[in-house]
């Protein structure tokens, strides 16, 4: 796990390196999964995540406003993060979309001590392509 939690003027930042796309976005939702909870153990069901987006930016901010909505309607901490990223630089038939196809382990709240992350934000957010590996920083609102 390559994510570290940043401070925040009242808000909290994750950043992520990572060899792969695949493993950045999940390094950052295993960043989100830190914010919101330190123990994240437990039992849970795994549930899928399907996004397509016009930039890897707009991917990864609605990868993760997917978990935090999964957080909020079915009650759970998503953790065990796994993703799979196709991207334009990518050998893809749509050469212009970006899309994720992703899963997470549901922890039920009910079984974690779980500090609200509101929302993920555009706000300073990064997602590029560093020597041979990728890099992401993302904020969230807490």
């Amino acid at each position: 796990m390559t994510h570290r939690l940043r401070d925040h003027t009242a808000d909290v930042a994750v950043e992520a390196t990572a060899d792969s796309i695949d493993t950045v976005f999940a390094d950052v939702a295993s960043g989100l999964t830190a914010a919101m909870c330190s123990d994240p153990s437990g039992g849970g069901d795994r549930f899928s995540i399907d996004v397509t987006a016009e930039s890897g930016e707009a991917a990864l901010f609605d990868y993760l406003d997917e978990l935090i909505y999964e957080r909020d309607v079915r009650g759970v901490l998503p953790v065990d993060h796994e993703c799979r990223v196709r991207h334009p630089d990518a050998d893809t038939t749509d050469a212009d979309a970006w899309a994720v196809t992703a899963s997470a382990r549901g922890v039920p709240l009910s079984e974690v001590a779980a500090r609200d992350v509101k929302a993920v934000t555009y706000s300073e957010m990064v997602l590029e392509r560093r020597g041979d590996g990728w890099y992401a920083y993302v904020v969230f609102d807490v």
